[in-house]
């Protein structure tokens, strides 16, 4: 287990706390759905930090190919259709480029700066020139807004019990997820970012906003810090 991260429940638990039973029962959102109506219909997708593949296989299901990467073999082996990788993001460097990367689970908060300029650097070295790379940022009130809790249609309420300072403007969050037969928690190190940080993030590994996709700006499409006229050129958006 990393330090600052813990989880508790029942089955495997990965260095970062998160429980591969519980994200293997956790439902698909919209997510999606965001990404099919910000991307070229079947792209090949890097998704970096997979997990069970939880939104790996609905983008299957869309036409996508998917090469799915993680550093926890348990969760890899949920992951069905997809080509797999056991790598840590920050590590990864496969030699090729794809139509999209993609960085969910709000990974781009890592608490450790170094850990958080690595992934964005292998992002930005596996989208090709005429690429993009989707990222999900944080909402505004994450570490807020609390404590919280939202009990979910499918069955089980979350609760966001405390983000606590621990220094350097990193938070250590508390997660509880409580099913009819089972509870898991999950502590993790998160640092927040302003949307002028997160920009400034980009820029370091020589990534730019291309359009914030939805209104509370959670997801974002990026594409290389390229000129103006060569980005034109080299990235069309799909039609909406």
């Amino acid at each position: 287990m990393r330090e600052g991260y813990e989880g508790t429940g029942p089955g495997a638990i990965t260095p970062d706390g998160c429980a591969v039973e519980l994200y293997s029962r956790l439902p698909v959102y919209d997510e999606p759905d965001i990404i099919a109506a910000a991307v070229p219909a079947g792209a090949h997708i890097l998704e970096l930090g997979c997990g069970v593949g939880r939104m790996t296989h609905p983008l299957l299901e869309r036409g996508f190919s998917v090469t799915a990467v993680d550093e926890s073999p348990e969760m890899l082996a949920r992951v069905r259709g997809a080509r797999t990788i056991r790598s840590k993001v920050e590590e990864l460097d496969l030699g090729e480029t794809f139509d999209v990367v993609m960085l969910a689970s709000f990974l781009v908060h890592a608490g450790d700066v170094e850990v958080r300029r690595g992934l964005l650097r292998a992002c930005a070295r596996h989208v090709a020139e005429s690429g993009c790379v989707l990222i999900q940022r944080e909402g505004e009130d994450y570490h807020t807004n609390l404590p919280r809790e939202r009990v979910d249609p499918s069955g089980f309420t979350l609760r966001m019990v405390s983000a606590e300072p621990v220094g350097d403007g990193v938070n250590s969050v508390r997660a509880e997820y409580e099913f009819p037969d089972a509870v898991w928690t999950q502590t993790f190190l998160a640092r927040p970012l302003t949307k002028e940080q997160f920009e400034e993030a980009l820029g370091e590994a020589g990534l730019r906003v291309d359009k914030y996709l939805t209104e509370d700006r959670i997801w974002v499409r990026a594409v290389r810090a390229v000129d103006e006229e060569r980005a034109g050129a080299a990235w069309t958006a799909p039609r909406t």
